[in-house]
């Protein structure tokens, strides 16, 4: 049965907090990938970050539904929301766009559980982790070619 170990990518470029938004589309574009593990300065992952998030800065703002009832006005959408699609708009580090809930997976996780998450979850970066230490990476692509070859 195939595994993560497998079919991981182990040469893994990271990006820290800190790095700006210049600097991680030119990572990006320079590795030709879709996305990077953000690491604090220990080595743990603490996020991800993808060109989706390059693409969602970019977007329009969504103006939230207000309803009138009565003398009140009242904000149908989470002013958490408004405030997280302004904060990625103005971003200008990869802390402001990238995000902290990280879908991973161990080493001997099978290579059908992984296209299950991928597909269920909508991820396609996973980083494979032991603790925090990521110890490889997963793209579709990784996937794919893990299980042609079989």
């Amino acid at each position: 049965m195939l595994k993560a170990k497998d079919i991981m990518t182990t040469d893994v470029i990271t990006v820290k907090p800190s790095t700006t938004i210049e600097e991680l589309s030119q990572k990006l574009m320079k590795h030709n990938i879709s996305g990077l593990p953000v690491v604090n300065d220990a080595g743990d992952l603490i996020g991800i970050v993808t060109e989706n998030d390059l693409i969602s800065q970019n977007k329009r703002l969504h103006i939230p539904t207000v309803m009138r009832l009565f003398d009140a006005f009242i904000v149908l959408e989470s002013p958490g929301k408004i405030e997280k699609e302004m904060k990625k708009m103005s971003a200008t580090t990869v802390d402001d766009i990238c995000s902290k809930k990280v879908i991973t997976v161990a080493e001997d996780t099978s290579a059908e559980e992984i296209a299950t998450i991928m597909s269920e979850k909508k991820v396609h970066l996973i980083p494979v982790v032991q603790g925090k230490k990521i110890l490889g990476i997963i793209g579709k692509m990784d996937l794919i070619k893990g299980i042609k070859g079989k």
